[in-house]
């Protein structure tokens, strides 16, 4: 035998060899299977492992988008909010038409919303929910979920008026009150016709009779007694103007 086709014989054998070393693929409708259980489990983590070799395997289009979504469940069951909005707005990226993509928007919105920590703290997760819930409520206002959505989208709004009223107050304290001013009045604009802007027409009215603008301070507290007539702040308005007469 040449020694050309010994060598090429040899070669192919030592390849066939390797070959049958490599173990052969997991199907991924059982590696969906196993992250369920791990995933029922809570063993978030090797759920995750589990749903990305699935999703990167390929296999099918709804195969695929169910181990996506699932990773984002797992983030969101596991409380890593931030990683759960992320994998739910790829979700929705990915399949804007997908039966489960007003589920995603949803979490989105609920992940944003669970990362809210206080009303002096960074006010960008309130932002974030703001604008998924609304978002979802104009597309599928007759969902599953859009009670529980519009009830924490509410709550939200007022949580971000009472952020506007504290920055306003230590504008108020520190004696910035044309700042004080300004922001009160975009609190007005931004929510109208909110419950709680009974805060707003008096802390107004206060910073007016600080800058001397009376008849300003006046139509603040009227809009405050008017609108809000059993708040603790109509009396609070009253002795004001008392201490200005």
């Amino acid at each position: 035998m040449p020694a050309a086709r010994k060598l090429s014989l040899c070669f192919f054998i030592v390849l066939m060899s390797a070959c049958a070393n490599v173990p052969l693929e997991t199907d991924p409708n059982v590696m969906f299977k196993e992250g369920e259980a791990l995933y029922v489990d809570k063993r978030y983590d090797d759920a995750i492992a589990q749903y990305k070799k699935v999703r990167d395997a390929y296999a099918s289009t709804e195969l695929s988008s169910s181990a996506e979504l699932r990773i984002a469940d797992s983030y969101f069951d596991s409380e890593r909010f931030i990683e759960a909005s992320s994998a739910y707005e790829e979700f929705k990226k990915l399949h804007p038409v997908h039966p489960k993509a007003p589920y995603a928007l949803y979490r989105m919105g609920l992940s944003n919303f669970n990362l809210i920590t206080g009303t002096d703290r960074d006010q960008t997760p309130q932002k974030n929910t703001v604008v998924y819930f609304e978002e979802f409520l104009l597309k599928y206002p007759k969902s599953e979920y859009a009670t529980d959505a519009g009830t924490k989208l509410e709550d939200v709004k007022g949580q971000q008026l009472k952020y506007e009223q504290y920055v306003a107050g230590f504008y108020y304290r520190t004696e910035k009150y044309a700042s004080a001013i300004k922001r009160l009045e975009e609190a007005l604009a931004a929510f109208p016709k909110h419950p709680g802007h009974d805060e707003t027409w008096y802390l107004l009215g206060a910073a007016h009779l600080k800058t001397g603008e009376l008849d300003k301070a006046k139509s603040d507290f009227n809009k405050l007694s008017t609108e809000f007539p059993d708040s603790k702040f109509v009396l609070e308005a009253s002795k004001l103007l008392e201490k200005h007469y």
